[in-house]
């Protein structure tokens, strides 16, 4: 199956660097404290590293893994001087994503099909769901990409208002229904026109409420079934979006909403500005789900495409 690919990584390097430096100063701090008077990485070292990584949002479980890798080479190289503490953490964190998308055999890439392309679009209220959607839109459009929006989100007169102006600002069409009508009515729809009009992508906004989960399931199920009406193997993709700037509240959002559906690809945002950008190294491990994009700033350029090289050498440069 063809893909046409979006979001090269060349010239994004310093978008980057700029919107991870204040997680990068917080951790090369905690690691130059963690080292402080030592020559060589022994339990000392391993215990404040550990305890550097909790702090910087990497998660706990996450943590141990790392550590155990680096303990694993001290073992076996016995003499590990703490200068290449980076470079064996970038080595052991890049091999970890690297693992955590395995299965993935879709890649970062959107397939060229022969029906709509079809994202649904999940996440709590205020983590940046809309404005992904529309910088979505944006580079889709950019690309020569005919994107369909559906105003799923139908329990705020808000959501709807948003992904209109977005619409507006990108040059796409939006299917839409009066506030409280039914998300998976409005889906439907969405479908129906994109695939009537040859759309090659349709991206569905929904509710971002953690009211309960039996409701949550019930009702991103809905809009599913009611979707698969039209294209029988839609969505294709459901992008969770989290707000990285809330650390380990990421992780509950996370755990949330993959009880909930079958979360695929995750795009984490407001990274720039906050400390707590090692959260996209422990979402992507504690549930084995790809970092799809990171949310750099809010120009319509700042979503990137998450390469796990140049976010972890960005971070231990």
């Amino acid at each position: 199956m063809a893909a046409f690919k979006l979001f090269p990584g060349k010239g994004k390097k310093d978008t980057l660097d700029r919107g991870l430096e204040k997680t990068k100063e917080s951790v090369f701090r905690k690691l130059s404290r963690a080292v402080a008077g030592k020559s060589q990485v022994d339990d000392d070292v391993l215990d404040n590293l550990e305890e550097v990584l909790i702090s910087s949002d990497v998660g706990v479980n996450t943590t141990l893994k790392i550590i155990d890798k680096i303990s694993e080479r001290v073992a076996r190289d016995k003499f590990l001087g703490t200068d290449e503490l980076n470079l064996i953490l970038r080595e052991e964190i890049i091999s970890l994503l690297q693992e955590n998308e395995s299965g993935s055999d879709r890649g970062f890439d959107i397939p060229d099909m022969e029906t709509p392309y079809v994202i649904m679009v999940v996440g709590v209220n205020g983590v940046g769901k809309t404005t992904t959607i529309g910088k979505l839109a944006h580079r889709f459009k950019a690309a020569g990409k005919k994107v369909v929006l559906g105003a799923a989100d139908t329990f705020r007169a808000a959501a709807i208002e948003q992904l209109e102006i977005w619409a507006e600002r990108t040059g796409v069409e939006i299917v839409k229904q009066k506030t409280g009508s039914d998300p998976a009515s409005v889906a439907f729809d969405t479908l129906n026109s994109a695939k009537a009009n040859k759309a090659d992508i349709v991206i569905i906004d929904t509710a971002g409420r953690l009211h309960n989960k039996v409701n949550l399931m019930n009702e991103l199920s809905k809009v599913k079934k009611v979707m698969q009406k039209v294209i029988p193997d839609a969505p294709h993709e459901i992008l969770l979006i989290l707000d990285g700037s809330t650390g380990q509240n990421a992780f509950e959002q996370a755990k949330q909403f993959t009880a909930a559906t079958e979360v695929n690809a995750l795009a984490v945002t407001k990274l720039d500005g906050t400390a707590k950008g090692g959260v996209v190294i422990g979402v992507s491990d504690q549930f084995k789900i790809p970092v799809k994009y990171i949310g750099m700033g809010e120009g319509l350029d700042d979503l990137l495409k998450f390469d796990r090289e140049q976010f972890v050498s960005s971070l231990f440069q």
